[in-house]
């Protein structure tokens, strides 16, 4: 394969770290909301492209801005002052073939319909002010985008990088499996307190792991200080239930560290979120594709979320770089530990990177019959990667 390259490492693999440090921002956080409109704005499109036309066309809606609103929350219920206002940008094709594409639309449809499926607290409606900014895209880059369609090769529209990596660590396994139990239909239908903004800050040092867990709970479900105090360590329990599911090491778990219980000082919300009040949010500084951020490991500075599914080597490179890692890792027993990372070059076929570059945790040395088995795996992986597309439409693979 061109441009390939396979390194075998020999230092310390990431089991071996004496610290490690991993974060979740969970769904309701203001950098996650703008993730999911985002992307939730380009499936929208797609399938909106797919039924008029026939074809996804170009766009990348990647540019989301939430601006937080006003609140004032107080025990028992408290109430909205203003409303969160977020702004969707970007580029998108809004008439093809004479047939006008009704974007706002299709803004407002898809993000209030994920606000109301994810939110329990919040009126998608009262208190979310949605506004479109999209305009339609540059010439040569709508021009690069149609020309696949002659050829039926996907070109990459961007000069980019993706990387991706496998197994997760211990501590990744935690952080995700403590975000995604608490913001689960399950423990919310029993627990109407919790709200959906939840990030976790994992670390791990000494071989115990220590959870740092920001919760907004929510004002209506909470009748006073004790009542906070008794569902707070409730949450603390059902954190380090889900922990030990993940993790057989000393765990412990800190909620909402900055109360100060003396002056009333809680993390209470109107709307389970944040974005009510205290913090505003933006695509692509939040979790990579993976759910997580990890600064001990490879990651780069890419907003997966809106980019189209078809050409956006920014969003399609992270995911089939992830895909390649976790199967050489499943399917090879000398890889223990795989980073995969590739390069594009704007204009060249989306399945052809300028560079593949693998580094690996093996059982010995690379032999001339694993790195024919390797490069098995990334052409065919590669030679795929243009079925990432429909399962991005259909939210079987997460961005965020």
């Amino acid at each position: 394969m061109q441009r390939f390259s396979i390194t075998a490492l020999n230092t310390s693999s990431q089991a071996g770290l004496a610290v490690e440090i991993v974060e979740r921002k969970g769904l309701g956080h203001p950098d996650t909301i703008c993730d999911a409109l985002a992307e939730e704005l380009s499936r929208a499109l797609c399938r909106y492209y797919l039924e008029q036309f026939g074809l996804v066309l170009h766009h990348n809606v990647d540019k989301v801005l939430l601006r937080a609103g006003t609140s004032q929350p107080a025990f028992a219920g408290g109430r909205i002052l203003a409303p969160m206002e977020i702004y969707l940008a970007g580029r998108a094709t809004r008439e093809y073939k004479g047939i006008e594409v009704p974007l706002e639309e299709l803004v407002h449809e898809s993000c209030r319909n994920w606000l109301r499926a994810h939110f329990h607290a919040l009126d998608a409606e009262r208190d979310v002010k949605l506004h479109c900014l999209i305009r339609p895209g540059s010439v040569d880059l709508v021009d690069l985008y149609l020309r696949q369609q002659a050829s039926g090769i996907a070109l990459a529209n961007d000069t980019s990088c993706g990387v991706g990596y496998a197994p997760l660590s211990e501590l990744e396994r935690v952080v995700l499996q403590v975000e995604k139990t608490l913001n689960s239909s399950d423990v919310r239908s029993v627990n109407p307190e919790i709200g959906e903004d939840i990030k976790v800050m994992g670390i791990q040092r000494e071989g115990a792991i220590e959870l740092t867990i920001a919760c907004a709970f929510v004002d209506r479900h909470i009748c006073g200080i004790d009542d906070y105090l008794e569902k707070k360590s409730r949450l603390r329990e059902l954190a380090m239930q889900a922990a030990n599911t993940a993790s057989a090491r000393q765990v412990s778990v800190s909620v909402n560290a900055a109360d100060d219980i003396a002056s009333g000082s809680l993390y209470l919300t109107v709307t389970g979120t944040s974005a009510e009040s205290g913090d505003d949010g933006e695509v692509g500084r939040g979790n990579r594709v993976n759910g997580l951020i990890t600064p001990y490991r490879p990651m780069n500075m890419e907003a997966a979320a809106g980019k189209n599914p078809v050409t956006h080597v920014g969003k399609l490179y992270n995911i089939v770089a992830k895909q390649i890692a976790e199967t050489l890792v499943h399917e090879l027993e000398e890889v223990h530990e795989a980073y995969c990372y590739l390069v594009s070059r704007i204009g060249n076929p989306v399945s052809e990177p300028q560079v593949v570059d693998l580094r690996l945790y093996l059982d010995g040395g690379v032999t001339t019959v694993l790195r024919q088995r390797v490069e098995n795996i990334v052409h065919d992986k590669l030679a795929g990667i243009h079925q990432i597309r429909q399962a991005l439409i259909s939210g079987e693979i997460p961005v965020y």
